[in-house]
């Protein structure tokens, strides 16, 4: 599964979530989303500044949502 970083927000704001997703001086938060191939976004999640990402539960939606 392929994975990407948005540093800049670019994705956030094609798919229109850049607004909730960015921080006041315009930075992303940190965040991932779930993508199918069609564009559909099947998933998102919000962390906290000094909250990691948890790969083993993104790895395990996507498994449960491609079943």
């Amino acid at each position: 599964m392929p994975l990407l970083s948005d540093w800049n927000g670019a994705l956030a704001e094609r798919f229109g979530a850049a607004r909730v997703w960015r921080s006041m001086d315009g930075v992303s938060r940190r965040s991932a989303f779930l993508i199918d191939e069609d564009a559909t976004v099947l998933g998102r999640w919000l962390y906290e500044d000094d909250e990691l990402p948890g790969f083993d539960a993104l790895v395990d939606a996507a498994e449960r949502l491609r079943a």
